[in-house]
């Protein structure tokens, strides 16, 4: 068994100078100059530690362990691996070993110009999201669509695209679901995961995991798998919900943004199904398009019904969707704490807010100027939200070829309100 390094060890950054919470109408402001000049200082909320620094890998995905553990994901074309352990303040390593993140046949091939992703079921190809649970399981979504130098991303093949169940205690892999092409599409993209696993969930009483179809390419929307019987269905593929602004433009630290893809003319990024969460009790999932200011919600048994079963699950999916209004501005992962709140990742403004469900109301909670792209969140069993930066925007992908990002990335976290933790009602 690998040393890891526990959340205790990492706190070794100073968290910036911040209104305490609740957040105030005026917190974000403060005067500067002879002449009391007011400007915004970028910051609110609770203090915004720094837990951990990446200076090889760009990171994706986090997820937290009840001991502490720290495991993070990047999505790869030519990294060494997809899944790591945080091992100290500035270092991970492959995770549970460098070989179960190498395919053997590697990560792709080509046919008649066209590229795929492996197919391998046994090893990592190119982790996209962590989850974990009570019982020390570490559940890891496997796209299996590599990004390939000058071809793009690959297309999945059954076998590569997976949901893997690590045993933390062992550090071996104990159960592996994959997902057919007629549910997962060779230009599905997994987004992101939640589980419900009680055994009222689903009539197998095993269980139920929730994934979030994102693809720009085709047909975003909702994929879920009974974890006991391993069978699996989509809902809400293509639904208006589902899919971004077309030609929107988003701005990051305050310049308009326009998708310049290296060979290819101007375009816009959209990007659909992206972030997603439970509410506490399992009866609601919220979710949203990236590229989109409006945030929506379905009753889950809607997407529990499965069509395989049911001819018109799918009409009762797409005619239950609820608009909830505007947030604010584009989000990207989603979280939830064991109050019944959601937190959003606001990439435009450096910030996290809150969706309140008694309110209807979308909540500051808080910003930074470090949040370069808060990409993932996950939360923790000590009261604080966990989350990655990454600086997405100023990848070589999205600025023809140069990249602008500058290392290092950063896990950061923040406490949360009111003596709020992980939601545990669903475990």
């Amino acid at each position: 068994m690998k040393s890891s390094i526990s959340i205790a060890a990492c706190l070794f950054g100073q968290a910036l100078a911040q209104a305490t919470f609740p957040v105030d109408f005026n917190s974000t402001f403060a005067t500067a100059g002879t002449r009391n000049i007011r400007i915004d200082t970028g910051t609110y909320g609770p203090p915004v530690e720094e837990v951990h620094y990446f200076y090889d890998q760009w990171p994706i995905g986090l997820a937290v362990s009840k001991t502490g553990r720290i495991f993070t994901c990047y999505t790869r074309g030519e990294y060494t691996y997809t899944l790591g352990e945080v091992i100290n303040e500035t270092a991970e390593a492959a995770y549970p070993d460098e070989p179960t993140n190498t395919p053997p046949q590697g990560l792709f091939s080509v046919v008649n110009g066209v590229t795929f992703g492996s197919n391998d079921e046994t090893h990592f190809i190119s982790v996209q999201a962590l989850y974990m649970t009570p019982d020390d399981t570490l559940w890891v979504l496997d796209t299996g669509r590599p990004t390939v130098e000058n071809m793009g991303m690959a297309y999945a093949v059954p076998g590569g695209p997976k949901l893997v169940a690590i045993d933390l205690a062992t550090n071996s892999i104990k159960k592996t679901y994959t997902i057919p092409a007629n549910v997962h599409y060779p230009d599905s993209y997994m987004n992101d995961l939640r589980f419900d696993l009680r055994p009222t969930a689903t009539e197998s009483g095993g269980g139920i995991a929730y994934i979030i179809d994102s693809t720009s390419e085709g047909r975003p929307g909702f994929i879920m798998i009974d974890l006991a019987t391993g069978e699996t269905w989509r809902q809400l593929t293509q639904h208006p919900s589902t899919r971004g602004t077309v030609e929107g433009v988003s701005s990051f630290q305050g310049l308009p943004f326009y998708l310049r893809q290296p060979g290819r003319p101007l375009g816009f990024q959209d990007v659909g199904n992206d972030g997603g969460e439970l509410d506490r009790y399992g009866d609601v999932f919220y979710y949203s398009a990236l590229t989109d200011d409006y945030l929506y919600s379905i009753e889950t048994r809607y997407l529990r019904a499965n069509p395989n079963k049911d001819p018109l699950a799918n009409k009762r999916a797409f005619d239950n969707v609820k608009n909830l209004g505007q947030r604010g501005g584009n989000a990207n992962g989603f979280s939830g704490d064991s109050l019944g709140n959601v937190y959003m990742l606001m990439p435009e403004y450096n910030a996290i807010f809150m969706y309140n469900s008694t309110t209807s109301l979308t909540i500051p909670y808080i910003r930074d100027p470090r949040m370069i792209w808060p990409d993932s969140a996950n939360m923790g069993w000590d009261g604080y939200i966990y989350f990655t930066i990454n600086q997405l925007p100023y990848q070589p992908g999205w600025n023809d070829g140069v990249d602008g990002r500058q290392y290092p990335g950063l896990i950061l976290r923040a406490k949360l309100p009111d003596g709020a933790s992980k939601n545990l009602l669903l475990m």
